[in-house]
C-alpha cells in the first residue's frame, strides 16, 4: 500500500486534555492525605466554638467564609470576647501576612476565569499551597488545582460543622486534638524535604533563622524568626530572579 505524502513525518497527535471527572479524580487523591489531618483538626475547632459559648453554626460560618486556619481559632476567642474590630483585623494582618508571600510561586496564572481565580486566591492555605508548589503538581492543570482547594475546603467546612454538633458530647477536658496541626504541618514539611534533594536551603536559612531568634531575641523567638526567615526568601527569590534575568 503506497504511503500518503501527508501521512509522512506527521506529528503525533496531542494527548487527550484531561476532563473535569478526571481532574476531580486526580485531585481528590492529591488531597486525601491531608484531608486525614483536617478531619480531626476541624473536629477540634467545631468542638472549641461549641464550648466557647457560640452556637454550632457559627463554626460552618467561620469555615466557609473565613478560611483561614490557624485565624480561625484566634477569631473564637475574639468573638467571645467580643473583641474590637480594630484588634481582630490586625491580628488577621500579622497572622495571615505570610500569604502574600505564597503569591510569588503559586501557580495561580494556570487557573483560568476570574470567578476561578478569584476562588483559588481565597481558598489558598498552607496546605493547598505546599501540594500545589511541588515537584510533581509542576504540571498539573487550572482544573486540577480548583478541585483540589474546594476538597481541602469541604473537608474544612464538614469536619468543624460536625465537630460544632457534636461538641456538646465531647467532654472539655479532652486533649490530643489540637496536635493534629502540627502533625500536619510536619507531614508536608517532611514531603517538601524529600522533593528538593539536592537542595537544603530553605531547611537551612529556617534553623539559621531560629539559632538568631534565639540568641537575639530569647523572649520572642517565634515571631522573630517568622521575620527574619521571610525576609531571607524574599531576598533568595530576588537574587535568583535577578541571576536567571542576566543570564
Amino acid at each position: 500500500m503506497p504511503i500518503l505524502p501527508s501521512a509522512v513525518g506527521a506529528p503525533a497527535p496531542a494527548a487527550p486534555a484531561p476532563t473535569a471527572a478526571s481532574a476531580a479524580s486526580a485531585a481528590f487523591r492529591d488531597s486525601a492525605s491531608v484531608g486525614l489531618g483536617l478531619v480531626p483538626l476541624g473536629l477540634a475547632f467545631g468542638v472549641l466554638v461549641t464550648q466557647s459559648g457560640l452556637a454550632w453554626w457559627w463554626a460552618t460560618a467561620f469555615t466557609a467564609l473565613v478560611y483561614a486556619g490557624s485565624f480561625e481559632f484566634l477569631l473564637v476567642g475574639l468573638v467571645a470576647a467580643v473583641a474590637p474590630l480594630g484588634t481582630v483585623a490586625l491580628t488577621a494582618l500579622l497572622v495571615n501576612i505570610r500569604h502574600v508571600f505564597y503569591a510569588l510561586s503559586f501557580p495561580l496564572h494556570r487557573v483560568r476565569g476570574r470567578l476561578g481565580r478569584t476562588y483559588s486566591t481565597f481558598a489558598l492555605t498552607d496546605e493547598a499551597y505546599a501540594l500545589t508548589t511541588g515537584q510533581q503538581a509542576r504540571s498539573w492543570p487550572g482544573g486540577r488545582i480548583l478541585w483540589l482547594q474546594s476538597f481541602m475546603h469541604l473537608y474544612w467546612v464538614g469536619a468543624a460543622t460536625a465537630g460544632g454538633l457534636l461538641g456538646a458530647l465531647i467532654p472539655a477536658g479532652v486533649t490530643g486534638l489540637d496536635f493534629a496541626l502540627t502533625a500536619l504541618f510536619t507531614v508536608l514539611a517532611l514531603d517538601a524535604v524529600r522533593e528538593q534533594r539536592g537542595d537544603l536551603s530553605t531547611p537551612v536559612l529556617a534553623l539559621l533563622s531560629a539559632l538568631a531568634a534565639r540568641v537575639l531575641v530569647p523572649g520572642q523567638m517565634l515571631p522573630v524568626a517568622f521575620v527574619l526567615f521571610t525576609a531571607a526568601l524574599l531576598a533568595r527569590h530576588l537574587s535568583t530572579r535577578r541571576a536567571a534575568r542576566d543570564a
